[in-house]
């Protein structure tokens, strides 16, 4: 005999996962951007503080204070001609141990002729046995540019916490005029300190980097090789196809941040979301 209480703990589950949705479009007009479309739902929400070197800051702000498992979080910016966006996250987000369902984040943006999009938000955190999907796509306008920075750290270290077990997956897909320019899969899934460890995955780091360029050159592997001797941990750039793409891979979070910023700046992105100041 099967208890009516039980039957329900999947129905009880679901209702208590975050589902949240941010949808934006902006536009340039007299020489500004402006938001012509904000539309929220659920646990995100995007917030404007105000100009970033010419461009539109949107800050998003997952109210849930963090993701756990079966939560789900659905992003979507859409920059017209000529319109400058830059995204970022009021803090890091949290991912939560689960010993059910995955997390999922997905990240769309479509970047119209002469848009620039700049993604840099906080770090992304994960905790022990957390599980998370990642999946980000991107159509972008022969003229269109895109600077999309992301960081994962693999538990606290400065509170000794560690990540033995659990499951990371990101996919990235960009796309240039409809034709594919950029994709990536990347998984740790299972004993992620064990791989983590190996000399041809991260060497023992933690705390791990990528920063896309698009359109990008030597010019940018220059600039960053040439800042080399002042990084915590390792990276590497390089360029192919008219992109530019550098990796990070540091002992903690701090350092990680670090390096970040010194990429950044030698990539000429200056300057950085006001949060990220505070």
């Amino acid at each position: 005999m099967t208890m009516a209480g039980t039957d329900r703990s999947g129905e009880v589950f679901a209702a208590n996962r975050a589902h949240g949705q941010v949808c934006l479009t902006v536009a340039a007009r007299r020489g500004a951007t402006h938001r012509s479309r904000v539309a929220e739902a659920g646990s995100l929400r995007v917030r404007f503080p105000g100009a970033c070197a010419g461009a539109q800051e949107a800050v998003l702000v997952n109210t849930a204070g963090g993701i756990a498992g079966g939560d789900r979080l659905d992003i979507s910016v859409t920059l017209e001609p000529d319109a400058r966006l830059v995204v970022t996250t009021a803090a890091a987000e949290k991912i939560y141990r689960t010993d059910g369902p995955r997390a999922a984040i997905a990240v769309t943006a479509s970047l119209a002729a002469g848009a620039e999009l700049t993604w840099l938000p906080q770090e992304t955190i994960l905790f022990d046995r957390a599980r998370l999907a990642r999946t980000v796509d991107i159509a972008m306008a022969p003229t269109a540019r895109l600077l999309f920075a992301e960081t994962v750290i693999f538990g606290r270290s400065a509170m000794g916490e560690a990540v033995r077990d659990g499951l990371f997956a990101d996919r990235w897909r960009v796309r240039r005029d409809g034709r594919l320019l950029f994709a990536e899969n990347f998984r740790l899934d299972g004993a992620i300190a064990d791989r983590l460890g190996e000399a041809a995955v991260a060497a023992g780091h933690v705390a791990l980097g990528t920063v896309l360029m698009v359109p990008g050159d030597d010019a940018a592997v220059d600039a960053v090789r040439a800042v080399a001797g002042q990084f915590r941990g390792e990276a590497g750039i390089s360029c192919w196809g008219g992109i530019a793409l550098a990796r990070l891979a540091a002992p903690d979070g701090a350092a990680l941040r670090h390096d970040l910023v010194i990429a950044l700046s030698a990539l000429g992105h200056a300057p950085l979301p006001r949060l990220w100041l505070n």
